[in-house]
């Protein structure tokens, strides 16, 4: 099964869905904005990425220097702020195979499948 964290908004994470269903794939799409992830689900995700928190951030955005977070701050309160505020989780990020990526390029992808 694959899942995918998408925001449709975004060109990458369109992107990375097309190359899923070019492959055949037929993704879980979930709209992390509307169904957001809860903090120990974002712990997990952090988990299967093997990523540091700030890696799964998206810092560029106006609300990560709006809320006054730093990209040295400490994981629980990055992990926090995603939780509350979904905007700043990077975009896309595919589960599959136990496996996790975020597609930036779009074609990291099919690095898991």
């Amino acid at each position: 099964m694959i899942t995918i964290w998408h925001n449709p908004r975004c060109a990458k994470s369109r992107q990375a869905l097309a190359l899923l269903q070019e492959r055949g794939e037929a993704p879980t799409v979930r709209r992390y904005l509307d169904d957001p992830p809860g903090l120990e689900e974002l712990r997990r995700a952090q988990e299967t990425l093997g990523l540091r928190v700030i890696e799964m951030m998206r810092p560029g955005e106006a609300l990560f220097r709006e809320l006054g977070l730093a990209r040295t701050d400490d994981a629980a309160r990055l992990l926090a702020a995603m939780a509350a505020h979904p905007r700043l989780i990077e975009r896309p990020i595919v589960f599959a195979n136990s496996r996790a990526v975020i597609g930036r390029p779009p074609e990291k992808v099919l690095e898991i499948l």
